[in-house]
């Protein structure tokens, strides 16, 4: 086991290299750790001290620790799963919308530095191209794929079925039992009123040089 171990940390330094290149040629800001504990160092370093900090529903941040890391901080906390009603959650929601930093991860990465989420709500996409003085999106190495088209393919037909059972573990959430990834754990581009999939978006260009900080991990992270 240590010897695959081994084989694949290297491919994923080698690989990271490459993938860094091309996003600091799109204007973000790049960074490569070898494991969660050096990514959550890497985070909170990129974190100014007073700082309000929110995030959407990543499985990768939670998964790493860096949630109970800025916990023991004292930073301001928008935290949306502390709603007692779906209204009170939306209103958290939009208030991230103003945070002076975002946590987030994607659904996948292309090697030439394309990044693609779906959405079902749209607050997280929303929140990575506009808002939040500043975004941190944490990838595990195992969302990256040879172009941007097969990244399309893997945050739908991989990404979106197994969020669709995710979300159903959240009391205030409706689960998305009608729709087809739900039910069959394919896409069938559906239009369910709980698609998953209502918005797809691809962050090719920072606009704003360095508002966007990516931190590529050498793991296999969230989905």
């Amino acid at each position: 086991m240590e010897e695959k171990d081994n084989a694949i940390s290297k491919k994923y330094e080698l690989s990271a290299i490459k993938i860094i290149k091309s996003l600091k040629s799109r204007k973000f800001e790049a960074f490569y750790c070898k494991n969660k504990d050096e990514a959550v160092e890497k985070a909170m370093s990129l974190i100014s001290e007073g700082s309000s900090v929110s995030w959407g529903g990543s499985v990768t941040i939670r998964e790493i620790g860096l949630i109970d890391r800025i916990y023991k901080t004292d930073l301001t906390i928008i935290n949306r799963d502390t709603a007692k009603t779906i209204d009170e959650r939306f209103d958290l929601m939009r208030k991230a919308l103003l945070s002076d930093v975002y946590l987030t991860s994607v659904n996948a990465i292309s090697e030439d530095g394309i990044m693609v989420n779906v959405d079902g709500v749209g607050n997280r996409v929303a929140a990575m191209t506009f808002g939040p003085k500043s975004v941190i999106v944490i990838i595990g190495m195992n969302k990256v794929c040879k172009t941007s088209e097969d990244a399309r393919v893997r945050a739908r037909t991989y990404a979106a079925p197994v969020n669709a059972h995710r979300i159903s573990i959240n009391p205030l959430l409706k689960m998305p039992e009608n729709t087809p990834c739900a039910l069959t754990g394919m896409c069938f581009d559906c239009k369910t009123d709980e698609c998953m999939c209502s918005y797809i978006i691809e962050t090719r260009m920072c606009k704003i040089p360095g508002r966007i900080k990516v931190i590529l991990v050498g793991e296999s992270l969230g989905f």
